[in-house]
């Protein structure tokens, strides 16, 4: 927990308790269902958590935006994100049916009153737009973009134009190199721990998709 208050120091009540809470919820959901790795649940705030908020560095998410975090697994990126930016809109999906059961449980927990989350394919969601799509290395990005490309909403209202931002890692210069406005964020920029070294934020504006 005391990585998300060094990094963010300007959280209310109500969001430092959400946090907090968030290590024995996913604690008691590992014991039922391997939602996170085991390896990786004793570093789920610097891991899962503090990775997720690395978006938070790039964008501010306005108040009644829509996010759709796609293949969210155990609710990453969204959970922490919807936490962070409690008047933005986010819609949560994975194709997996016990996944959405553990993040909608999570959902219920923290009473978080701006999050939907459904079981269902990015390429099935029909007549919604969003003004970013969020997503941790689901997939490669060419394929991740035929998706959701149909799915964003055009008309800007942030400082940063419409699109994705996705979580990777490694080289990317093959798989990113169709899209030539995208930019490249190293996480490493935003925090100091060994883990963030190859960790990246990617943005890829509507206008290249």
């Amino acid at each position: 927990m005391h990585l998300i208050l060094e990094n963010f120091s300007n959280l209310s009540i109500t969001q430092k308790k959400q946090f907090e809470l968030l290590g024995s919820l996913y604690n008691d959901w590992n014991n039922k269902i391997n939602v996170i790795s085991r390896r990786d649940l004793d570093f789920l705030y610097l891991k899962h958590i503090l990775h997720s908020l690395s978006i938070a560095k790039v964008v501010k998410f306005k108040a009644e935006a829509h996010v759709l975090d796609v293949g969210t697994g155990g609710g990453f990126p969204g959970i922490p994100l919807a936490i962070f930016f409690p008047k933005t809109n986010f819609h949560l999906i994975d194709s997996i049916g016990k996944k959405i059961k553990v993040v909608d449980s999570i959902v219920n927990e923290l009473k978080l009153e701006n999050v939907t989350c459904e079981q269902i394919r990015a390429e099935n969601i029909i007549n919604k737009k969003y003004d970013f799509v969020v997503s941790r290395a689901v997939t490669r990005m060419p394929v991740f973009v035929k998706w959701i490309k149909k799915s964003i909403n055009t008309q800007n209202v942030h400082n940063l134009e419409n699109g994705i931002l996705c979580l990777k890692g490694g080289d990317l210069e093959n798989e990113l190199k169709s899209f030539q406005k995208k930019t490249t964020y190293n996480l490493s920029d935003f925090f100091e721990d060994p883990f963030f070294e190859t960790k990246k934020l990617v943005h890829i504006p509507h206008k290249s998709l």
